[in-house]
């Protein structure tokens, strides 16, 4: 099915009630262009064609476009999206482009939902970003609304957004919406996550930007639309939850290098302390990682001229944490009577959590480079990742199913799948155990559990 490229009636700045712009949505009468198909703006795309419109999805990457367009999915491990995929585009609700501004063109709804990484200098680059902005301009409308999901710093819509796309069209603020409505996604639960898991959050450059915004997103989600003061709001909460992992994350870890001075299990007094209800102390482990929490900090500091000195020790407390897991591993192998010079160390665990393959920021590279340093010759494995990708981070892989019978001095828990529960443990000889994240029970070796001790 081949989508018109006529634009239907526009949502924003036209004289007309609550009611009547929630029944215009309701009917499935606008056009939708996301732009980013991602790991998260797939599955977006994919639920706006479900619930609110017919929706073309813009990409840089034609194989990208090219796979949807046949109802495939390139998204792995997202339950339900596979199926919603080819669903939408057999009915015609969803196809792909890699041309942004002919997809401007067309569209009336404009979403945006493209990465914003993080230079060498701790800068959010929104070069992306940018481009994206530049091509909605070509084809931006008067009515048109545009809805930016992706994580920016604080300020983004109001000072960068409309002004680009005031001076990259022939319109002036206010002829256009823009509002900013976070995602809030997790890997692995996206579907379920957008559609529902949370309240989702919404501010609007203005009062009727903010209207049209929580009309759609009550097409879109289950859950209750929060509508805060305004984009520059909306934007900072995207942004505090992390901060609030982050900081509370750097609590715990502080707290669990603690265990050896204060001779108690550090574990145990942060389950204890958590029984009172305004105390929410998170779990010491060996470092933070993934595409959110190491880089949100940076999104504020770059954009206040405030000192916010917590902010920035929790990231030199988060990042210090593979050091101090090499520390221990160290510390325990002196401990047996072996040099962690020439000392063979397995990591169990490269991806930045469990059940998802992703390695962004992941605390087992720089524990990796710093086993290395030491002299010691790093193994590593993990179930979600081929050897190619382990093997990108210093370490020679080794076959899960290998992983007992391998002469190993020491054996590091990062990332906790699943499929280490099969670990044949006794295989190991005189082999000491690090274990990051509390999930081993007696392994019959010695252990060492950060934030617990040794056992």
């Amino acid at each position: 099915m081949t989508r018109s490229t006529t634009k239907s009636e526009p949502l924003y700045g036209v004289d007309r009630s609550d009611e009547e712009l929630r029944a215009l949505v309701d009917g499935r009468s606008a056009n939708v262009a996301v732009y980013g198909l991602g790991k998260m703006g797939l599955p977006l795309a994919t639920v706006y064609a479900g619930r609110v419109a017919d929706v073309i999805g813009v990409d840089i990457d034609q194989s990208v476009v090219e796979s949807v367009n046949r109802g495939e999915c390139h998204i792995d491990g997202e339950p339900g999206l596979s199926e919603l995929v080819a669903d939408a585009v057999e009915n015609g609700a969803l196809r792909a482009s890699t041309d942004a501004k002919a997809t401007a063109e067309a569209a009336n709804v404009h979403v945006v939902i493209v990465p914003t990484p993080i230079t060498e200098t701790r800068e959010p680059d929104l070069s992306i970003f940018d481009t994206v902005v530049d091509s909605i301009a070509h084809g931006l409308s008067p009515g048109d609304i545009v809805f930016v999901e992706c994580t920016v710093p604080p300020g983004t819509c109001r000072d960068r957004l409309v002004p680009r796309l005031v001076d990259q069209s022939d319109l002036s603020a206010g002829e256009f919406g823009a509002a900013f409505c976070p995602e809030r996604t997790s890997s692995g639960r996206a579907i379920e996550d957008i559609t529902g898991a949370y309240p989702k959050i919404i501010g609007g450059v203005d009062d009727e930007s903010a209207r049209v915004a929580e009309a759609v997103y009550e097409s879109v989600t289950d859950n209750d639309v929060i509508r805060v003061s305004d984009a520059t709001t909306a934007e900072s909460v995207k942004l505090f939850e992390g901060l609030y992992r982050d900081v509370n994350i750097a609590l715990a870890n502080e707290l669990g290098t603690l265990a050896d001075d204060l001779e108690i299990d550090v574990r145990e007094a942060i389950d204890a302390a958590n029984t009172q209800p305004f105390c929410h102390i998170h779990d010491p482990g060996p470092g933070v990682g993934g595409h959110c929490i190491p880089w949100y900090p940076y999104f504020v500091m770059s954009r206040v001229e405030t000192p916010t000195p917590l902010l920035r020790t929790a990231r030199e407390v988060n990042d210090s944490m593979p050091a101090f897991t090499a520390d221990v591993v160290e510390r325990e192998l002196e401990a047996r009577g072996t040099s962690i010079d020439g000392a063979r160390v397995l990591v169990l665990g490269v991806t930045y959590r469990p059940g998802v393959a992703e390695t962004r920021a992941t605390p087992a590279g720089p524990l990796i480079t710093d086993l290395k340093r030491r002299g010691a010759e790093p193994f590593a494995t993990d179930p979600m990742l081929d050897d190619e990708t382990v093997s990108s981070f210093g370490a020679e892989p080794v076959a899960l199913s290998e992983v007992g019978r391998s002469d190993m001095d020491a054996v590091v828990v990062v990332t906790p799948h699943e499929a280490f529960d099969d670990v044949e443990w006794e295989g190991f000889e005189d082999v000491v155990v690090v274990d990051g994240r509390a999930t081993l029970g007696d392994v019959g070796h010695p252990t060492y559990t950060i934030g617990s001790g040794r056992r």
